[in-house]
């Protein structure tokens, strides 16, 4: 191949392949960080190159709190990827956003516990990104304008409140987040999304809704979900079967938060902290 390949995607639950695509090389990386969820799966689309990653393994082995997204950010970054779309299942917490309702939320509240690594810094690098603006507004128009082109119900706008998990909301909890003015729940999009940032990547998500949380006085069995999450990934395919070969048709700029981050003196890192960064920077 010689196109440069700059498009990632994470598959969250009920993505875990992608239809149409033909496989060039699958990557079998160790970081820095560690070992990434799966081997990054390196394929075309439409004449449009990509590499795709299972956010939770191959059999989705790996609860949210357990996925490791540091080597998940710096193995895809680590092969050229500076686009980053995250495909994730999610509830609503808003009645206007159904079951199956692709959402593309601009902000995210940190509801986690606090035992993620959510920083590639420290140990002797000290620096702050900014994550005022988490998802980049070029990478979502594109994210919009394949889901018109899928026809396939849409949102844009509004905040993902991501939990630790692994269990669901109380009630009491699922009402205080309505409280807050979240639009959907989840429990992987940070430090996804941060990480992204400090790797300097334009970041985006399709949040699929499966259900309505817990506070809307309905049930919802396994099953039920289960066909829900089904629907989901056919339209999901559908959006990237559009979006990727898009995404290289229509190129965008973006600022790379990361470019003026690193407040440590170059003399002062190591051989491996320079590696890390020429990487996180590139």
């Amino acid at each position: 191949m010689t196109e440069v390949v700059t498009v990632g995607v994470i598959g969250g639950s009920g993505l875990y392949n992608l239809d149409g695509i033909q496989i060039v090389k699958e990557h079998n990386l160790e970081t820095p960080f560690g070992k990434p969820s799966a081997p990054v799966v390196e394929a075309s689309l439409g004449g449009a190159s990509f590499f795709f990653l299972p956010r939770h393994g191959k059999d989705h082995q790996f609860l949210p709190h357990e996925v490791n997204y540091r080597a998940n950010i710096y193995a895809l970054k680590s092969l050229g990827v500076q686009n980053l779309v995250s495909v994730s299942a999610v509830g609503s917490l808003k009645e206007e956003l159904p079951p199956t309702t692709m959402v593309m939320p601009d902000q995210f509240i940190d509801w986690t516990k606090g035992g993620r690594q959510r920083t590639f810094f420290g140990e002797g690098i000290v620096g702050h990104v900014s994550v005022a603006n988490p998802i980049e507004k070029g990478l979502q128009d594109l994210l919009v304008e394949a889901c018109q082109s899928a026809d396939v119900s849409h949102s844009r706008g509004g905040s993902y409140i991501c939990i630790e998990g692994p269990q669901f909301s109380t009630r009491a909890e699922s009402e205080i987040y309505r409280s807050f003015g979240a639009s959907v729940i989840g429990m992987t999009n940070v430090p996804e999304s941060f990480l992204a940032k400090e790797a300097g990547m334009a970041y985006a998500t399709i949040a699929m809704v499966t259900d309505y949380d817990c506070w809307k006085e309905e049930h919802c069995t396994v099953d039920e979900i289960m066909k829900v999450m089904a629907t989901n990934g056919v339209a999901a395919n559908k959006i990237l079967n559009i979006l990727i070969p898009l995404i290289h048709e229509k190129p965008f700029t973006f600022q790379k938060e990361n470019t003026f981050a690193i407040l440590t003196p170059d003399e002062k890192l190591t051989s491996t902290q320079k590696e890390i960064l020429a990487v996180l920077k590139s």
